[in-house]
C-alpha cells in the first residue's frame, strides 16, 4: 500500500497550479494522485516522492491521496486559500516623500505577507481584518499599482498616485499692514492641483500664476509674524515668515 508521510507546501491558491511535493513510500506502478476527489497531473520522481500539480479547488481543506494497484494511501490535508482581492484604496494619492497612511479594502486579506506600491514594499502594514489592511506608503513618484500577496497568491492592483508636496522658497514682500489687502508673491515648486494658501491659520484668496508662482492677498491680522504655507494634494509646504506691522 502506498503511504504518504508529508506534503510540501500544505496550502495554495484556489486557482491551483502549485507544485506539491508528496513524500512517502510505495509510489510504484500505475498511479493516480487526487486532491479530494479530483485527479491531477504529476511526476513520479521515485518510489518515495511524487511532484503533483494542485488542481483548482474551493476554499477549504481536502485530503491528498495516492492510489496504485496496491490500493489507496492515507489522506494528508491540503488547504485551499483565497487569492486576495482589493476593491479600493483610501486615500488614493499621497506625498512623493511617502509616509501617507492608506486603508486597503478587499477580501481574503487574512495572512497577507506583503504590500507593494509598484515594486517597492510598504514602509509598514497591519492586517486589520480579512477585509482591511492599513499600510504606510513608501516614497515614490508617478502612478503605481498597489498589490498585496498572501498564501493564496497576489491580488489584483489598485491605483495610487504620488503627488508633489508644495515648497516655498520665498515670498515678496515679507511684511504688510495689519489691515491686509496687499499682494504677496509666493515663489516655489509644486503649485499644482487644488491648493490652499494660509497666513498663519487664515486661508486667503490667491491666483496660481504657474507651478512655481502664486499671487496671494494677505488677509487682515494682528501685529506680529505668521507662517505662510501652501497646502496641496501632496501635503503642506514649509512655512515662510510674513510680518504684520
Amino acid at each position: 500500500m502506498p503511504t504518504i508521510t508529508s506534503l510540501s507546501p500544505t496550502s495554495g491558491p484556489t486557482t491551483g497550479g502549485t507544485n506539491v511535493t508528496i513524500t512517502g513510500t510505495g509510489f510504484t506502478g500505475p498511479t493516480t494522485v487526487r486532491f479530494g476527489t479530483t485527479a491531477t497531473t504529476f511526476t513520479l520522481d521515485s518510489p518515495t516522492q511524487i511532484t503533483a500539480v494542485a488542481p483548482a479547488g474551493s476554499v477549504g481543506t481536502v485530503q491528498v491521496t495516492v492510489t496504485t494497484s496496491a490500493g489507496t494511501s492515507n489522506g494528508v490535508p491540503y488547504t485551499y486559500v483565497a487569492v486576495p482581492a482589493l476593491s479600493s484604496i483610501s486615500p488614493s494619492q499621497g506625498s512623493t516623500a511617502g509616509g501617507t497612511t492608506v486603508t486597503l479594502t478587499g477580501s481574503g486579506l487574512t495572512g497577507v505577507t506583503a504590500v507593494n506600491f509598484g515594486s517597492t514594499p510598504a514602509t509598514s502594514f497591519t492586517v486589520d481584518s480579512d477585509t482591511q489592511i492599513t499600510a504606510v506608503a513608501p516614497a515614490g513618484t508617478g502612478i503605481v499599482s498597489v498589490t498585496v500577496t498572501g498564501p493564496g497568491g497576489t491580488s489584483n492592483p489598485v491605483t495610487y498616485t504620488y503627488v508633489v508636496v508644495p515648497t516655498i522658497t520665498s515670498i515678496s514682500p515679507t511684511a504688510g499692514p495689519t489691515a491686509g489687502g496687499n499682494n504677496v508673491t509666493i515663489t516655489g515648486t509644486g503649485f499644482t492641483g487644488p491648493l490652499t494658501v494660509r497666513f498663519g491659520t487664515t486661508a486667503t484668496t490667491f491666483t496660481v500664476n504657474s507651478a512655481t508662482q502664486i499671487t496671494a492677498i494677505a488677509p487682515a491680522h494682528s501685529a506680529g509674524t505668521v507662517q505662510v504655507t501652501v497646502t496641496g494634494s501632496g501635503g503642506t509646504s514649509n512655512g515662510v515668515a510674513y510680518t504684520y506691522v
